[in-house]
């Protein structure tokens, strides 16, 4: 047999073609062995569903409760849900100080949430009681064309005192939006958005919660002395809010130790996503507006971001007892109006700089040396309807934190079922952080 000498070139491509072909043998292999991509039957949640009887509180669904806000009453008329939504000006207090002339409805910015059962047959009239045309968009919700509310491609808007119906069937369950599909810049800045809930039918195992809380995130432009939110505004939003409040006129989430707990959150907000935190217990994102989670897709997390017009579920279980800070941790979000446009004096001798100025304005106080925590207890005056940037009393001394911020109190005793706040937390003994001791401090070896 003829001897075969390999060049070094010719044994690096004879190396090269053997990685090669185990290369594209482990690849079939691999493909062979994944699961097969597989489409859905149907992404709009299939075709016509018969409509079942209507589902009942307490009997189908355990009620939503929206801090701060409302739900919208319903009543049946042969065998379908009716609703009424009104599209009115509203005289809108966003915190105690601060007033605007909004647009929302049924007397309400948010609007009421919109709570159902899968399966329902809803049947939701909207009259219009606003000076420029509206109309309703069902954001998320699977429903025939003709009724998805877009003013000129589906419908022709609602002219100021006319009354449109909007009716369908609710073929899925989850967290869903309404809003004004109709000069939106205008119309959703002013205050024209709700939630929509709809519970499963039946209820899964496991799926039961023993608190159901809804809260619409937002936020605004309002000029300190204004009377309107303005809707032209494309970056600084000063005013950030939980269901159209802004701390210290959030509502607080009351909670029974050990109690299931879910929380809905949505985003309207004309720009921004907020990554809302809550203190002492990390939750489960379970659902987005696209449907419940399967168990095995569900995260853990301690901060969850809520995508500009898009919802998210949370769930945890409450058993650290307490008043726990909830909010967007984009931190110029929990200030409020005084918060903007104003210099960095941040590390400057404010003395000469307020002698200076008092000659000119008389009164004149420079702020924001030490940064605007100081701004929560100097308790000076704010311009006529505005607010001050932070803060509120709390147990220990004033919270320097505003805008888009409220708290889940955990209590061990019974707070009924009414979202009424039990007041401040009692830390038991020797549970709150509190000035060293001189002698503990020697004794560890700290010097300070």
């Amino acid at each position: 047999m003829k001897d075969m000498k390999l060049s070094r070139r010719q044994a690096l491509v004879a190396s090269a073609a053997l990685g090669g072909a185990a290369s594209a043998l482990a690849s079939r292999e691999a493909q062979a062995a994944a699961p097969v991509h597989k489409w859905e039957s149907s992404y709009s949640g299939g075709g016509t569903s018969a409509a079942r009887a209507p589902g009942l509180p307490g009997r189908d669904y355990q009620p939503t409760v929206t801090p701060g806000g409302a739900t919208l009453d319903w009543k049946i008329v042969d065998g379908v849900k009716v609703y009424h939504l009104v599209a009115e000006e509203v005289d809108h207090e966003f915190a105690p100080g601060l007033r605007a002339r909004c647009w929302g409805y049924n007397g309400r910015v948010h609007g009421p949430t919109i709570e159902a059962v899968e399966g329902d047959r809803v049947r939701v009239y909207v009259t219009n009681k606003l000076p420029a045309p509206t109309t309703v968009h069902w954001h998320g919700v699977f429903l025939p064309n003709g009724m998805d509310g877009v003013g000129g491609l589906n419908q022709r808007s609602i002219a100021p005192g006319e009354t449109f119906r909007y009716e369908w069937t609710f073929k899925q369950s989850g967290t869903f939006m309404y809003h004004s599909h109709h000069d939106e810049m205008t119309q959703m800045a002013l205050g024209m958005l709700g939630m929509i809930v709809v519970h499963p039918r039946p209820a899964p195992q496991g799926h039961r919660v023993d608190r159901d809380f809804v809260i619409m995130l937002s936020e605004w432009k309002i000029v300190p002395g204004a009377r309107r939110p303005d809707p032209n505004e494309m970056t600084d939003f000063n005013v950030l809010t939980m269901n159209a409040k802004a701390y210290p006129g959030t509502a607080p989430l009351v909670c029974r130790t050990g109690e299931r707990v879910r929380i809905r959150f949505g985003n309207l907000s004309a720009m921004d996503h907020h990554p809302i935190h809550l203190h002492g217990y990390y939750w489960k994102v379970v659902a987005t507006d696209g449907g419940r989670l399967p168990v095995s897709a569900q995260w853990s997390e301690t901060t969850v971001l809520v995508p500009t017009g898009s919802t998210r579920d949370v769930e945890f279980v409450a058993d650290a007892p307490g008043d726990w800070a909830m909010h967007c941790h984009m931190t110029h979000h929990v200030m409020n109006q005084m918060g903007h446009d104003l210099p960095n004096m941040i590390g400057v001798d404010a003395r000469k700089v307020g002698a200076l100025g008092g000659r000119v304005v008389r009164g004149y106080m420079p702020m924001g040396e030490r940064g605007m925590g100081d701004m929560a207890e100097m308790g000076m005056p704010v311009p006529k309807n505005s607010i001050p940037m932070v803060g509120a009393k709390g147990p220990f001394g004033d919270i320097t934190m505003g805008g888009m911020f409220t708290i889940v109190k955990v209590r061990d005793e019974d707070i009924g079922d009414g979202n009424q706040d039990p007041g401040w937390y009692k830390h038991p003994p020797g549970t709150v952080a509190a000035l060293a001791r001189k002698e503990d401090m020697a004794r560890d070896g700290i010097q300070a």
